[in-house]
C-alpha cells in the first residue's frame, strides 16, 4: 500500500508539473471559444503592422523607429500585431513590397529575414504576440500572383492598369490553388520560416512565444475553385499544426464576403479542426457602405450593415464554438482627405464604435477576442499623399496596391490611439 501511495503521489507531482510548465510558457492558447495566456483569459487590442519585417531590418529599414513605434503601441494598450513573414517579388513586379524577401523560389534575401527576427526580438522585450501571415492573395506582397508568375501563367493582371479590374485578378489568382509547383514553392516556403532560428535571440520560430499564431495567407479566395482551396485549407493548417504544434492557426479570410463569387463561407471555411479560431474583415468604405462625410444618414445606415455583418460572424463562431478576431478594419480621414493632417472625426467615431461593441461582447462573455485595426503607420508618411508607393517610399499602413495616406494610423492621432487605450481599460 505505501508503494501505492508513493506512486500516486509522483504520479500526482508530475501531472501537477506538467499543468504547471503549459500555464506558464507564455504561448496563447485556446479552449472552446476563449483565449488563454498563462492561465488567464487573453484578449486584446491589436494593430496590422505588415511592414515590421521590413522596418526592423538593418539594411533596409530603421530600428530605432521600430523600437519607438512599438513603445508607442505598447504605451496605448496595443499588443498584439498582424505582420507579414512572406514577400515575394522580382524585379519587375509592380504594386507590391520592394525589396522582397523571397526573389525567387526558394532565395531569400536574409537581410529582410534578420529584420523579421529582430521585429519579433524586440515584440518579446515588450510582451506583445505576433499574427505571422505567410502569404497574400493580393499584389502588395507578391503572393500567390507571383508564385503563379514564376510558374509560367503570364503577366499578372494588375487591377491599378487601365486594362484590369479585380475580377480579372481574381480569374488570374485563383489558380494558384491549382498550380502544382505555386503550391510546392508556398510549402517550401512555409518549411523554410517554421524552421527558422532567430539570429537575434536564437529561439526558433516554430518555438517561439512571441508568436501567438501562424495564418495561411491575408484574404485567400476560393472563388470556384472550391474542392482545391478547401483542400489547401485543411492540408496547410494541418502542416502548420505538425510543425508548429504550440502556437494557434488561423485562415486569415474575410468571412462572407458581399458577394459569394469569391468563394468564401466562413462556417465552412473555418470549420477545419486544425483552424483554432475565426477571422473576419469589414471594410465599410471598399464595400460601399460608407465614405467620411457623407453625414449621419448615411453614417447609421452603415452602422446597420456593420452590426448584421458582426451579428452574423459572431453567430458562426457560436456554431463552431471557436473564438473570432475582427483582424481588419479601417476608415479613411474626414472627407476622403489622404492629407496627413486632415482631421479623422469620422474615423474616430467609428473606431469607438467597433471597439466598444468589442468590449461589451467580451463583458458578455462572448466569443469577440480580438481587434486589429488598419493599420499602424506610425512616424512613416507618404511623401505624395493620394498617389502609388514607389520603391524607396516609406512603408505606411497603405500597401503599395493603394492610394498611399488612406486608412494609415500615424503616431500624431493621439485622439485615435487614446479612445483605444480607453475602450479597452473598461475590460
Amino acid at each position: 500500500m505505501r508503494y501505492i501511495v508513493l506512486l500516486l503521489v509522483s504520479v500526482q507531482i508530475i501531472l501537477s508539473s506538467c499543468t504547471q510548465n503549459i500555464e506558464n510558457t507564455h504561448f496563447v492558447t485556446v479552449k472552446g471559444d476563449q483565449f488563454y495566456l498563462n492561465g488567464k483569459p487573453y484578449v486584446y487590442a491589436g494593430a496590422n503592422y505588415w511592414q515590421g519585417m521590413h522596418l526592423g531590418s538593418e539594411k533596409y529599414g530603421n530600428r530605432e523607429q521600430l523600437k519607438r513605434e512599438l513603445d508607442q503601441l505598447k504605451s496605448y494598450g496595443i499588443t498584439n500585431l498582424r505582420v507579414m513573414a512572406g514577400c515575394e517579388a522580382d524585379a519587375t513586379s509592380k504594386f507590391c513590397m520592394q525589396p522582397a524577401l523571397q526573389i525567387s523560389p526558394g532565395i531569400y534575401d536574409e537581410a529582410l529575414f534578420e529584420g523579421l527576427d529582430f521585429l519579433l526580438s524586440e515584440m518579446a522585450k515588450r510582451d506583445m504576440k505576433a499574427v505571422m501571415v505567410l502569404s497574400n492573395f493580393w499584389t502588395w506582397s507578391g503572393g500567390f500572383s507571383q508564385y503563379l508568375k514564376w510558374d509560367g501563367a503570364g503577366e499578372i493582371p494588375y487591377p491599378q492598369m487601365d486594362e484590369f479590374g479585380w475580377w480579372d485578378y481574381g480569374e488570374y489568382t485563383k489558380e494558384f490553388f491549382n498550380s502544382e509547383n505555386s503550391l510546392k514553392w508556398y510549402n517550401n516556403h512555409v518549411d523554410k520560416v517554421l524552421g527558422r532560428t532567430n539570429t537575434i535571440n536564437g529561439k526558433s520560430y516554430n518555438e517561439d512565444a512571441t508568436i501567438m499564431a501562424w495564418q495561411l495567407a491575408n484574404e485567400p479566395r476560393g472563388y470556384d475553385n472550391e474542392e482545391p482551396f478547401q483542400r489547401w485549407i485543411k492540408s496547410t493548417a494541418a502542416k502548420l499544426k505538425f510543425l508548429a504544434p504550440n502556437h494557434l492557426v488561423s485562415l486569415g479570410s474575410e468571412g462572407n464576403t458581399p458577394s459569394v463569387k469569391e468563394g468564401l463561407i466562413a462556417e465552412r471555411d473555418n470549420a477545419y479542426a486544425d483552424i483554432d479560431y475565426i477571422t473576419m474583415h469589414i471594410w465599410v468604405q471598399n464595400w460601399n457602405w460608407f465614405t467620411p462625410g457623407e453625414g449621419e444618414d448615411a453614417y447609421a445606415k452603415m452602422i446597420t450593415q456593420f452590426d448584421a455583418y458582426w451579428n452574423d460572424h459572431v453567430a458562426v463562431s457560436a456554431k463552431l464554438n471557436k473564438p473570432i478576431v475582427l483582424e481588419e478594419y479601417g476608415l479613411a480621414r474626414d472627407e476622403f482627405s489622404y492629407d496627413i493632417d486632415a482631421p479623422v472625426t469620422d474615423r474616430d467615431k467609428y473606431y469607438s464604435y467597433v471597439f466598444n461593441n468589442m468590449v461589451s461582447n467580451i463583458n458578455k462573455k462572448g466569443s469577440i477576442k480580438g481587434i486589429n485595426f488598419w493599420g499602424y503607420s506610425g512616424e512613416a508618411r507618404p511623401p505624395r499623399p493620394g498617389e502609388y508607393w514607389n520603391e524607396g517610399d516609406a512603408f505606411v499602413a497603405d500597401p503599395p496596391h493603394e492610394l498611399q495616406g488612406w486608412y494609415g494610423v500615424y503616431n500624431t492621432d493621439l485622439s485615435t490611439l487614446q479612445l483605444i487605450k480607453d475602450q479597452m481599460s473598461k475590460l
